[in-house]
């Protein structure tokens, strides 16, 4: 891949990861929010349960996608960026476009998807 397309790629990778540090960093500062609210009744208790709860699955899914992006990141760094771990066939730039951290080829992906 041109230097070009790979700091393209570096820049998109750059400014996620910058959005989801500030997105944890955030639903951090909430949960430290709820966790000092004075719960009056159950009702409060629920919803304040649910919150978190929704809280934390977000929080995984931007911790996973995080590492996903460090993982290209490094191979951007290493030359290895946009090759599939799979078959080792290069990922389309449209693939990358739309997850520029996508570790398969679209044909691997749905093999892994069955």
């Amino acid at each position: 891949m041109k230097t070009s397309k790979l700091n393209y790629f570096k820049e998109i990778l750059e400014d996620r990861k910058r959005q989801i540090l500030k997105n944890i960093h955030g639903v951090y500062d909430e949960l430290d929010q709820l966790g000092s609210c004075e719960l009056n009744d159950e009702g409060d208790h629920s919803a304040t349960i649910n919150s978190s709860r929704v809280d934390d699955i977000i929080l995984q899914q931007q911790q996973q996608e995080l590492k996903n992006i460090y993982v290209a990141l490094n191979k951007i760094a290493s030359g290895k960026y946009g090759t599939c771990e799979m078959c080792g066939v290069q990922i389309g730039v449209e693939r990358l476009k739309v997850k520029p951290h996508a570790i398969y080829c679209i044909e691997c992906r749905e093999i892994i998807e069955k």
